[in-house]
C-alpha cells in the first residue's frame, strides 16, 4: 500500500485507479447523480484559483497566519470540493456543525478569524445573517443552494488560467505532511469548544492504519454517508473510502435515511449508538404489532439474538436455530437497510451490548471503536472477523500507535495521529499532551491485555458522601438496555445514594398498558402515573442486582421530553451534556434527594 501523507493524495489515487467510477453521489431533483474523482478535482482546482483571486493565502505555515475558510453544510459533494480546494491552496478549513447555536457559531467564526464561509441552504443562511454584522473579518459568504439575495458558489467555478494552474501545483508540492490543514472545534460537553489542530499526517496516518480493518470492502462497495462531515470520523473515513475505491452516497437528510439505505443498498455505513438504538426500537415496535405465530417467531428470534456470543459457541442446535431465524426474521431486518450491509461502524459513545448481539446475529457486524477528535480519531476498533472482536469493548489498537493505562486508570495514547494542539490554547495543549502522551480523559482497562474497554469519563466520576466512587456511564449503559427506558442520567455527587433522571420510552409504556386496558392522554400523564412509576421501579431493580449496593439507583424522577441536540442536552455527536441537564432539571434532582 502506498504511504500517502497528504489528504488530497487520496483523491489522486482514486482518479488513477478508478477513473470512471462515481466517487461521490448525491440525490438531485429526485435522482442519484454521480461525480468522478476527475470532476471533483477539476472543481476543487477552480475553487482554489478563486480563493487566490479573493486574496486568501497561506502566507506562512504558522497556524494563526494561514487564512481560514469555514463550511456549514449538510453532507454533499460540494463539502468535499471546498475542503479539497482549501487543502491545495494551503488554507485551513474549519467545519462547523449546522445544529449548534448561533452563539457557538459566532464564537468559532471569531476565534478562527474566518474570512470566507460556505453554507448549504436558506435556513442556515438566515441563521448566519443574525450574526453577520458582528463578524467584521468575514468578507465573503457563498451558498451551495441557490438563494435569493445570496451569492451562489458556482460563481467561483471559472476556468483557470495556465498561470493559476502552475501556482496551484507549486502550492500543492510545498504542502508537507506536518502542515496544518484543518481546525475542528470539539462539540464539548461543557463550555465553549476548543479548536483541535490537525495536520495532513495526523489524518493520513489514521486512514492508513485503519485500512486493514476494512478488507471486507472493495471497489464494488458502496457507503452511505449521513454522520456529519464535521464529525472527525466521517471525515477520516471519507478518505479511507477513497483509498479503497468505495463509492460514497450522501443521504438526503436524517429523515430519509431509511429510504436512502434501501435505494443505495450500501455495504457499510458509520453511525453513533443513539441512531442504532432508534433503529432497534423501530424493529421492536413492528414486532409488537404482530399477532399469532408471526409474533411468537419474532420474539423467539429476539431471544436467540440476545444469547449470541462472538467468543463462545452455543452449540450445533443453537446455530441451526440461528439459520432458521435468519431466513424467517433477520433477513427482513437486513432488507430494511438495503439488504447488502456487511458492517456498521460506530463510536462516539458506548454501544449497548444487547444491540451488538442482535445486529451481529442478523449478520450485520457492528464494529465498535474508540477515538477522539484529538486522535484523528481512531484509537481502537473491533475487527470484522470474530477473532478480533469482543462485545463490551472498543476493540484493539489500530496499530502504529501505543496505548497505555495510567496509574489512575486514564487511557493515554501516542502516535502520528495525535493532534498538533489546541488552537491558541498552549496551556490546555500542555495539559493534554504530557511527555509525548495524549491524555484522553477516559478511564479504561485493557481486557485480556489488548481489548480496550472504556469504563467512564475521568471528569464524570463522582463521589457519594460516604466516599464511594460512582462511574455513571457503566450504570447508564446497562439500564438503557431496557425497552422501557429511553435515556438516563445518573446523579448523586456528594449525596448519600445514587439517583437518576429518566426519560421513559413513552410508546413502549403506552403499548404495555394498552394491553392491560389502560390509556394515557399525553406524556405528562405517563410520567406522573403511579403504575408507570411502579413499572420503572421494577425495571430498575432488575439492573440494580448487577451492581454493588452503593451503585444501585435508589430514587428517580421521570421526565416527559427526550433530550436532543436541538433542546441543548446533547452535543452534535449525541453525547450527554451533563452540566446542561443538571442545571435544566435541578428541581427534579432536588426532589430525588430531598423528598
Amino acid at each position: 500500500m502506498q504511504q500517502y501523507t497528504r489528504l488530497f493524495d487520496f483523491v489522486d489515487s482514486y482518479e488513477n485507479k478508478f477513473a470512471k467510477v462515481h466517487m461521490l453521489n448525491a440525490k438531485l431533483d429526485g435522482n442519484w447523480q454521480g461525480f468522478t474523482a476527475t470532476q471533483i478535482k477539476e472543481q476543487s482546482m477552480q475553487l482554489a484559483a478563486a480563493f487566490t483571486r479573493l486574496g486568501l493565502s497561506c502566507n506562512n505555515n504558522s497556524a494563526e497566519a494561514k487564512d481560514k475558510i469555514a463550511i456549514i453544510a449538510n453532507n454533499r459533494p460540494e463539502w468535499i470540493v471546498t475542503d479539497l480546494a482549501a487543502q491545495i491552496s494551503g488554507l485551513v478549513s474549519v467545519p462547523l456543525y449546522p445544529t449548534i447555536t448561533v452563539e457557538e457559531w459566532k464564537y468559532i467564526l471569531t476565534d478562527a478569524n474566518i474570512k470566507c464561509l460556505f453554507v448549504s441552504d436558506i435556513t442556515l443562511y438566515k441563521k448566519l445573517l443574525q450574526i453577520k454584522d458582528e463578524l467584521p473579518e468575514l468578507k465573503n459568504i457563498y451558498t451551495y443552494n441557490k438563494i435569493d439575495g445570496a451569492t451562489h458558489w458556482s460563481e467561483l467555478l471559472q476556468p483557470i488560467t495556465e498561470a493559476e494552474q502552475k501556482q496551484i501545483e507549486i502550492t500543492k508540492a510545498a504542502a508537507l505532511p506536518e502542515h496544518l490543514f484543518t481546525i475542528i472545534y470539539t462539540s464539548g460537553t461543557t463550555g465553549f469548544p476548543k479548536g483541535v489542530m490537525l495536520s495532513h499526517e495526523n489524518l493520513a496516518s489514521n486512514v492508513l492504519n485503519s485500512m486493514p480493518f476494512f478488507h471486507f470492502c472493495d471497489d464494488n462497495s458502496k457507503a452511505l454517508s449521513f454522520l456529519p462531515l464535521n464529525h472527525i470520523f466521517e471525515r477520516m473515513v471519507t478518505y479511507l473510502y477513497m483509498c479503497k475505491g468505495i463509492q460514497i452516497y450522501y443521504a438526503q437528510g436524517m429523515e430519509t435515511i431509511g429510504d436512502d439505505l434501501r435505494e443505495v443498498q450500501p455495504t457499510l455505513f458509520t453511525t453513533v449508538p443513539r441512531l442504532l438504538e432508534k433503529v432497534y426500537e423501530k424493529i421492536e415496535a413492528k414486532g409488537a404489532q404482530l399477532t399469532g405465530i408471526k409474533k411468537k417467531l419474532f420474539y423467539w428470534a429476539i431471544r436467540l439474538g440476545e444469547r449470541y456470543d462472538v467468543r463462545h459457541t452455543n452449540g450445533v442446535w443453537y446455530n441451526l436455530q440461528l439459520k432458521i431465524a435468519d431466513k424467517l426474521i433477520y433477513s427482513k431486518w437486513r432488507a430494511a437497510v438495503g439488504g447488502n450491509v456487511k458492517a456498521i461502524i460506530t463510536g462516539s459513545a458506548a454501544c449497548q451490548v444487547k444491540l451488538l448481539k442482535m445486529f451481529t446475529a442478523a449478520q450485520m457486524i457492528v464494529m465498535e471503536g474508540f477515538g477522539l477528535t484529538e486522535t484523528s480519531p481512531v484509537v481502537s476498533v473491533n475487527s470484522y472477523e470474530e477473532a478480533g472482536r469482543k462485545f463490551g469493548t472498543t476493540g484493539v489498537s489500530i496499530g502504529n500507535q501505543t496505548i497505555k493505562i495510567a496509574e489512575d486508570g486514564e487511557i493515554l495514547c501516542q502516535g502520528k495521529n495525535i493532534m498538533m494542539g489546541y488552537y491558541k490554547l498552549p496551556e490546555q495543549t500542555a495539559e493534554a499532551i504530557k511527555d509525548g502522551w495524549f491524555h484522553t480523559g477516559d478511564i479504561g482497562i485493557l481486557d485480556e491485555g489488548k481489548y480496550l474497554k472504556i469504563t467512564d469519563r475521568k471528569k464524570e466520576l463522582f463521589k457519594l458522601s460516604a466516599g464511594k466512587y460512582i462511574a455513571p456511564q457503566l450504570i447508564e449503559n446497562k439500564v438503557k438496555e431496557s425497552s422501557l427506558i429511553e435515556q438516563i442520567m445518573v446523579v448523586g455527587s456528594n449525596e448519600k445514594f445514587v439517583g437518576a433522571l429518566i426519560v421513559p420510552n413513552i410508546q413502549s409504556i403506552k403499548d404495555h398498558f394498552t394491553s392491560l386496558g389502560k390509556e394515557f392522554s399525553d406524556k405528562i400523564s405517563v410520567v406522573q402515573d403511579a403504575d408507570v412509576l411502579k413499572l420503572i421501579r421494577a425495571e430498575l431493580n432488575k439492573y440494580n442486582k448487577l451492581f454493588s449496593e452503593h451503585e444501585q439507583v435508589k430514587r428517580f424522577q421521570l421526565l416527559p421530553e427526550e433530550w436532543t441536540i436541538d433542546t441543548g442536552e446533547l452535543t452534535p455527536t449525541m453525547k450527554l451534556k451533563r452540566k446542561v441537564v443538571m442545571e435544566k432539571y435541578k428541581e427534579a434532582i432536588s426532589k430525588i434527594f430531598n423528598n
